[in-house]
């Protein structure tokens, strides 16, 4: 099966304390490495500089990526990690990222910063049988300083078969919090609303909603983590078309990559230790009707 990934390829110096460490990055390589692990033929629609030096490494695993070079720089963030809490600045943005059509049994839409526009998104969800979403390019805006932030944003969420996101991205979307946001992404035309808030995981699917909670352990780099959740629940709900598996995966993949305590796609997790993990969230899983 095929998992497409319409997001930027970036480079992040992410910091942890006195230390530094510049790394390739954007959902395009946290995604694409933990679908390939995952068994999945990955392509991706992205756009990168000359500067970006990762592309032999996608070689490498197999993941495609046509047109992708650009005569502008690479998209590069400066991420200031403490344990679960991130500052993020913007210090550069490539070009956008144009509609291509794709051959793949679904698509994630992930941009970082104004790369894909909503025409774009429009097209993506006419064409994709399964579209899934992480709507954090869409909402994001710089300051003065370029330090990232989020804004109110209106977007057009039918045909999404699943979101990824946060109380600040429910927030900005729906000017609402926690299950009531939930639920007007519900009715807005979204399927299945993954809810992440740190260690506090849920998803609104149908009239009820699940939730399971990941382990209280020292973090490292939470930089992709989010990425790497994402693209396991999108392969687990392609490939077994089982809502709940597929929640568990993604919790399962989210706790292997923060206990490896790797920094950057270091940290992507074997298939072997996201099934681990996936088996003991399907047990413990609890449920509530809303």
């Amino acid at each position: 099966m095929k998992l497409g990934i319409f997001s930027h390829c970036t480079i992040d110096q992410i910091k942890i304390g006195t230390d530094s460490y510049e790394r390739p990055g954007g959902p395009a390589c946290y995604c694409g490495l933990a679908a390939r692990r995952l068994g999945f033929d990955v392509e991706l629609f992205t756009k990168f500089g000359p500067d970006f030096t990762f592309t032999t490494e996608l070689q490498k695993n197999k993941i495609k990526f046509d047109n992708a070079l650009s005569s502008k720089p690479t998209t590069k963030f400066t991420l200031e990690v403490k344990d679960s809490e991130r500052n993020l600045w913007l210090e550069n943005v490539c070009e956008k990222i144009p509609y291509s059509d794709s051959d793949a049994d679904g698509v994630l839409v992930s941009p970082v910063f104004d790369e894909i526009s909503k025409e774009t998104l429009d097209k993506i969800k006419k064409n994709s049988e399964m579209t899934f979403l992480d709507p954090q390019g869409f909402l994001r805006r710089v300051d003065s300083q370029k330090k990232i932030s989020l804004d109110r944003t209106e977007l057009d969420l039918s045909k999404i078969t699943a979101i990824k996101s946060d109380p600040s991205e429910v927030q900005s979307l729906t000017g609402m919090t926690g299950v009531e946001g939930a639920l007007d992404l519900q009715k807005r035309g979204v399927e299945h609303v993954l809810y992440t808030n740190k260690r506090d995981v849920s998803l609104l699917s149908k009239n009820r909603l699940y939730s399971i909670q990941l382990p209280n352990m020292e973090i490292a780099d939470t930089s992709g983590v989010g990425d790497i959740f994402t693209a396991a629940f999108c392969c687990t709900l392609l490939k077994e078309r089982d809502i709940l598996w597929a929640f568990s995966f993604a919790g399962g993949a989210a706790q292997a990559a923060l206990e490896s305590k790797q920094i950057g796609l270091d940290k992507v997790p074997t298939k072997g230790e996201v099934q681990t993990n996936a088996s003991y969230y399907y047990n413990i899983m609890k449920f509530t009707d809303v």
